[in-house]
């Protein structure tokens, strides 16, 4: 053999070792509400990012949540575990505390509160969390070298990333800073104490969030029906960060947290996690899981269709860009995976709805109990039954029913009737049939998925299509099994991804699932996926 041929042989030998080995880094993204809907509608726009994975990675329009619940803590866990609630146990954001009667955040966990920052019930540790993550999988796979850290503005999109054996970050709007909980950590990183030490949410004070493009490029109206005005940001373009107040505080930061601008905010403090933890430094592999929260709460505002939705997608865009290419900077072009998708999609302001033609419709829960706690209660004088309405999940006052000797399943079945002849309503269910017949036109399965005995309610009920359940005047949510809610889109990009458009529906769990298989991992415990080869290479 020449020793030109030697030297070819040796190169390819290289590359084929090279090629075998795990991504150095991935990236796990999950965007907060943003549904296939309107990820779809915004495709042609895409000039950074989103249009970069969508050419060179294996996209599928369509993952469908299995649950009817799809909200932020439950889907950020269903993202990260590969299964659904009645598996990993985080059914909702919220849960009724049963010896308190109040409702919690899902993470509450006073035993482990939130480093450095004022006392609070809040979302703090994974302690709820009943499903090993791909994080978990990670730490363990690797006995502990492989790094795993989750970034989000929401506790509850960090938390639920980072697992129990990973470290979580998350934004404080009580203080303007990144920080985590003592389940994580005894004290801040040094990077992370260096980041907050420079004050760079109070740099957005006094500042505005302007379109980033052309005004003629944006559909429909600014100022449409329905729409909201919080911290001061108004509601229309250009919005001010400062949250109506002289200084920066907790209601600028609250402003900054619902705009655009947080993209830029979290990016930065992403990269300074790739520094300060030196990730995608070796071949042990690492994950950064970063939740862009703030898209979430634009929706909430303004709606999907809003200018200020466009101009979120279109500022993301570009921050998922600047994201990858730090991850690239550190890992190393061809070492690198990317992994897109959302915890759930969002119902368009049921206003714009009915203006449009279809039966749009507002239904608050605060009058939806009450209707319901007076009907429960008309023999009962001075009784109060309903504790509290949560999404999809109604629960009642057990021990104002055991005061009254009523026998439990008796009320839960006559609240069930109840909701039921609300004419918004859908479905309702005892959760003594929630293993019966279904009533509905095949939407039982979907309850079933998302109840954890321990934390779910004792009615299970889900409203009319196009129908929203929100508190607020104005605005708009989210929580069904209908499209528009529960099909977001998947996007794999990277090292050991096949490229292509793959245009039928796959389901949510399978994310994880397909993850573990491009990190050449084993998938996490209760992972109800399936790996999806048609994204995945030869190798």
């Amino acid at each position: 053999m020449t020793n030109r041929h030697a030297l070819a042989s040796l190169a390819l030998l290289l590359a084929l070792s090279a090629e075998a080995k795990a991504p150095r880094l991935t990236l796990f993204i999950a965007v907060d509400s943003m549904g296939s809907d309107v990820f779809l509608r915004m495709k042609p726009r895409y000039k950074a990012g989103f249009d970069k994975v969508l050419r060179e990675g294996a996209f599928f329009p369509v993952a469908r949540y299995d649950y009817a619940e799809t909200v932020t803590a439950a889907g950020h866990t269903t993202l990260a575990t590969g299964a659904n609630p009645w598996r990993h146990g985080v059914i909702s954001n919220k849960i009724l505390n049963r010896a308190t009667g109040k409702l919690e955040p899902i993470f509450t966990d006073p035993n482990h509160p939130v480093l450095e920052a004022p006392p609070a019930i809040e979302d703090s540790s994974p302690a709820a969390l009943k499903a090993e993550t791909l994080s978990d999988r990670l730490t363990l796979f690797t006995q502990g070298k492989g790094k795993s850290i989750s970034i989000a503005a929401k506790a509850r999109a960090a938390i639920a990333m980072g697992g129990k054996l990973g470290r979580a970050f998350w934004f404080s709007e009580a203080t303007g800073k990144f920080v985590s909980g003592t389940y994580y950590l005894k004290e801040l990183p040094t990077w992370v104490k260096a980041f907050d030490d420079k004050k760079p949410a109070d740099q957005w004070f006094g500042k505005e969030w302007a379109l980033i493009d052309n005004p003629k490029t944006y559909e429909g109206e600014d100022d449409r029906v329905g729409e909201s005005d919080w911290y001061g940001l108004g509601k229309k373009f250009p919005h001010p960060l400062s949250g109506g107040q002289p200084q920066p505080g907790p209601q600028s930061y609250s402003a900054l947290a619902s705009s655009a601008m947080f993209n830029e905010l979290t990016v930065a403090f992403a990269k300074a996690a790739i520094d300060g933890e030196g990730l995608g430094k070796d071949d042990v592999p690492d994950l950064l899981s970063v939740s862009f929260s703030s898209v979430d709460r634009t929706f909430h505002l303004w709606g999907p269709y809003s200018w200020e939705m466009q101009d979120q997608l279109l500022r993301l865009d570009r921050a998922i860009a600047d994201l990858i290419a730090a991850a690239e900077k550190a890992a190393g072009k061809g070492n690198v995976l990317v992994v897109i998708s959302a915890d759930h999609g969002g119902a368009n302001v049921p206003e714009q709805w009915a203006a449009a033609g279809m039966e749009g419709h507002r239904l608050s829960p605060v009058e939806l109990e009450k209707e319901l706690d007076k009907e429960l209660t008309a023999k009962a004088t001075g009784a109060h039954f309903v504790a509290a309405i949560e999404e999809t999940d109604l629960y009642l006052d057990q021990k104002a029913i055991a005061d009254k000797k009523l026998d439990l399943a008796t009320v839960r079945r006559a609240a069930a009737a109840s909701l039921a002849k609300n004419p918004w309503v859908e479905l309702a269910v005892s959760r003594d049939d929630l293993w019966g017949p279904d009533p509905s036109p095949g939407y039982l399965p979907a309850l079933r998925a998302g109840f954890f005995a321990e934390r779910s309610g004792d009615v299970l009920f889900i409203t009319r299509p196009f129908t929203v359940l929100e508190v607020e005047p104005a605005g708009t949510s989210h929580g069904t099994p209908y499209a528009y809610d529960n099909e977001v889109p998947a996007i794999f990009w990277g090292k050991g991804v096949k490229s292509g458009t793959f245009a039928g529906p796959i389901r949510v769990v399978d994310i994880a699932s397909t993850t573990a298989a491009l990190m050449e991992l084993g998938e996490p415990a209760q992972s109800e996926g399936s790996a999806r080869d048609a994204a995945i290479s030869g190798r």
